[in-house]
């Protein structure tokens, strides 16, 4: 079974009887499995779309919801992880606790025609969300759908984006603080490579291609120049241009080969930190990237200034991974490669000058977060530490 972040409510097997109660129109679409288990056919866009109205309906008590004809159709659960994820992130810079409540202001950008990052983000935590997209017929029924419940109506405002090449510009106003950004870009270079991705998907699912009804998405939910990298490198650039007006910036990666090229053009736009957060579910793995040009005390007065009047909520266990990097600070891997190894020693593997000239961990975490390619020696060097010790025992 799919193993998803410790607060999402969508752990375990569907209960269908419990979802067809919230939203009877699921039940045409249910079958049974040759087990014998209830079930969707998952292959079927009509059912995926049915399942996911349910499961808001269920949880957050959102009947009703829809998209139009074509566009893409987000999965709840998997969504819900990108939210409770970036929560944690929040956490690191307000002592370890959640913020909630109408004081976190979050932007998701390309908000789709779903609305769904808000309405989960203003489900969970109470955050108010600014939601922009390029197409108008996308935000239209987003706010059909957040005008559905008033807990929604008055926490999310929909921003339509009239620059095809902008993402913040024309956004977000001098005067606006965000505490995050979310994004979920268009993950093709061009509408052949989004062709054959869900050619793909119908391959992997066995079935014909050219049988196939449309999973959902539009031209901008699906491709964009660039692709994915692309869209991240032109956020990364703007977000430059407002380093102290958003606390953590983020978006998700779906190669893991773009994640070197992202660090160095992190890097040279001048952040303070980034991150790789890494989702799993099952045999599935996702992972986003997050940035803050805030040192970290600009973070804490950063959070006492908005945070302190707002509830918290302390920050779930992380559920188990097999990365053996999961779970670890940097801080963490190099003060037991120096408790372990010593100075000398590391400076011999990683030639660095903040390990040879009167090294420290304050110094070396301070270049090691801002030089990508020596962090990644370090964490290399880590895991050979790992591997020697688990030979020992």
């Amino acid at each position: 079974m799919a193993s998803f972040h410790p607060r999402n409510r969508h752990q375990g097997r569907y209960d269908f009887a419990r979802l067809i109660a919230a939203s009877p129109a699921l039940e045409p679409w249910l079958l049974t499995t040759p087990r014998g288990e209830p079930s969707i056919d998952f292959a079927n866009p009509a059912a995926v779309k049915a399942l996911n109205g349910a499961l808001l309906a269920d949880q957050y008590g959102l009947t009703g919801w829809e998209l139009p004809e074509g566009y893409l159709c987000p999965p709840v659960p998997g969504r819900a992880d990108y939210v409770h994820a970036m929560a944690d992130v929040l956490a690191t810079s307000n002592d370890g606790r959640i913020p909630t409540g109408d004081g976190v202001r979050a932007l998701d950008i390309g908000v789709g025609a779903s609305g769904i990052y808000p309405i989960i983000g203003r489900g969970e935590y109470g955050w108010r969300f600014i939601g922009s997209d390029i197409d108008p017929t996308a935000l239209a029924s987003s706010q059909r759908n957040i005008d559905r419940l008033p807990a929604m109506r008055a926490g999310i405002q929909l921003r339509r984006q009239h620059d095809a090449q902008a993402i913040l510009d024309g956004i977000l106003a001098d005067g606006d603080e965000l505490d995050a950004v979310l994004c979920n870009p268009p993950f093709h270079l061009s509408p052949d490579q989004a062709r054959e991705g869900t050619e793909r998907k119908w391959r992997k699912l066995g079935r014909d291609p050219a049988e196939r009804l449309n999973f959902g998405g539009q031209g901008g939910e699906l491709w964009c120049p660039g692709g994915e990298r692309g869209f991240a490198e032109r956020l990364i650039r703007e977000s430059a241009q407002r380093p102290e007006q958003v606390l953590w910036y983020s978006i998700l990666i779906s190669k893991e080969a773009h994640l070197p090229d992202l660090y160095r053009s992190i890097h040279g736009a001048g952040a303070w930190e980034w991150r790789t957060i890494r989702m799993e579910q099952g045999q599935k793995v996702s992972r986003f990237v997050t940035w803050t040009y805030l040192d970290g005390e600009q973070q804490r007065r950063w959070a006492r200034r908005r945070f302190s009047t707002g509830n918290h909520l302390p920050p779930s266990a992380p559920a188990k991974s097999r990365d053996p990097l999961h779970g670890k600070t940097l801080e963490m891997i190099l003060t037991e490669l120096v408790a372990h190894h010593g100075w000398s020693a590391l400076g011999e593997s990683v030639p660095i000058n903040c390990f040879r000239i009167d090294p420290s961990v304050a110094s070396s975490l301070k270049f090691l977060r801002r030089t990508p390619w020596a962090r990644q020696k370090v964490e290399a060097l880590y895991l050979e530490h790992l591997r020697r010790l688990t030979r020992r025992g």
